[in-house]
């Protein structure tokens, strides 16, 4: 960093893991893992990192555009029955499923689109080839204590085992799609295949998936049904806030192992 004063916190983590061939099993270098490495170096008072650069005001999310044309559709109230089969889609890049997919988050979801490090997407279709339902995971969280002791982690088993949990970040409905028990169904569908599709995506498998649910904007009813179990709950406090003042929305904390792992 003193030879290159010019280079962005973002540069120097790749040239890191350019000098310590540092790649996932796919061979993608992991400058999301390096990145947050500086940082906790940077917080230990090991090291200085340059300042933030300036970014839009949405961070990472993506700029999403509206469709050409687009009209929300008329409300759907049906069975799920009537939905069946469904058509469970990984999102492609470039694609226009992932343009759609994109749109759907950004425009619905509460928290928006957020993407980063490794990740898939689903795209959900009905029988008659209708967008129903949209889903998003990625990594998991770093600490989280409920699950670490479901788990019986210690320090270095969650290191080790962190690259085979994947967090459900994102679940839509799409707000005009009624149909009962359409939610944990396509729960389901996933768990059946993100194994196989997270392999195929960044060469290692997955044994379990997490997701976090605010607890007074959701009762979890959608992950119970489909066999998922709440664990526990978060403090309420964000990593971000190393003073302890800010207070975050309390969520329940959901495992569901995969293949049968039981931990």
């Amino acid at each position: 960093m003193a030879a290159h004063p010019q280079w962005s916190r973002k540069k120097i983590a790749r040239e890191l893991c350019a000098v310590w061939d540092w790649r996932d099993a796919a061979g993608r270098v992991k400058d999301f893992a390096a990145r947050s490495f500086l940082l906790k170096l940077e917080g230990l008072g090991q090291i200085q990192l340059p300042a933030l650069r300036p970014r839009s005001l949405t961070g990472f999310r993506r700029p999403v555009n509206e469709p050409v044309g687009w009209q929300e559709p008329p409300v759907l109230a049906t069975s799920l029955s009537a939905l069946r089969p469904l058509n469970v889609e990984v999102v492609q890049t470039g694609t226009a499923s992932e343009r759609a997919w994109n749109f759907y988050l950004a425009q619905y979801h509460y928290l928006g689109l957020r993407v980063v490090g490794e990740n898939l997407g689903y795209l959900v279709r009905d029988a008659q080839g209708r967008d129903v339902a949209c889903l998003l995971f990625g990594a998991a969280a770093w600490r989280c204590a409920p699950r670490d002791l479901h788990l019986g982690w210690d320090g270095a088993q969650r290191t080790a085992g962190l690259a085979q949990i994947a967090n459900n970040t994102r679940f839509l409905v799409l707000p005009w799609v009624r149909a009962s028990h359409l939610a944990s169904h396509v729960l389901g569908a996933v768990a059946r295949r993100i194994d196989a599709d997270w392999r195929g995506k960044y060469a290692h498998g997955l044994r379990w998936l997490e997701t976090f649910v605010e607890r007074d904007r959701f009762r979890g009813t959608c992950y119970r049904a489909a066999n998922w179990r709440c664990v526990g709950q978060t403090t309420g406090r964000s990593r971000q806030d190393r003073e302890k003042r800010l207070r975050v929305p309390v969520k329940d904390i959901y495992l569901y192992p995969l293949n049968g792992d039981r931990g």
